[in-house]
């Protein structure tokens, strides 16, 4: 089952919202400073396996640069976090689409 949640990630001042597949692994991952809301990260899963598979360790390195890298692994224990919340998939997709018109505005994508 999917699911979609954020938490704060006090260190850095972000909020960190995922989307979570049913090992509750990212499949997609939103980053965004809680000063000024700006997102940081919008990476995906589908395209960092698309580039892993078809492209060179550049390409890699320029998607990485421009929407940030995705959490490996498990991302559970999400829920005893403070300031943790479950989102709707549509919050989260108003939340990935900002980000990735944000992190996309500069240039070309590259995937």
């Amino acid at each position: 089952m999917t699911t979609w949640f954020r938490t704060y990630y006090e260190d850095e001042d972000l909020w960190l919202c995922f989307e979570a597949d049913d090992e509750v692994c990212a499949v997609r991952q939103v980053e965004v400073r809680a000063q000024d809301s700006r997102p940081v990260t919008a990476a995906s899963l589908a395209e960092v396996l698309h580039l892993r598979g078809h492209a060179d360790l550049a390409a890699m390195a320029r998607y990485e640069e421009r929407y940030g890298v995705l959490a490996e692994g498990p991302v559970d224990g999400w829920q005893e976090q403070p300031r943790a919340t479950e989102i709707s998939a549509a919050e989260f997709e108003r939340l990935w689409d900002e980000a990735r018109r944000t992190l996309s505005s500069d240039s070309d994508s590259v995937v």
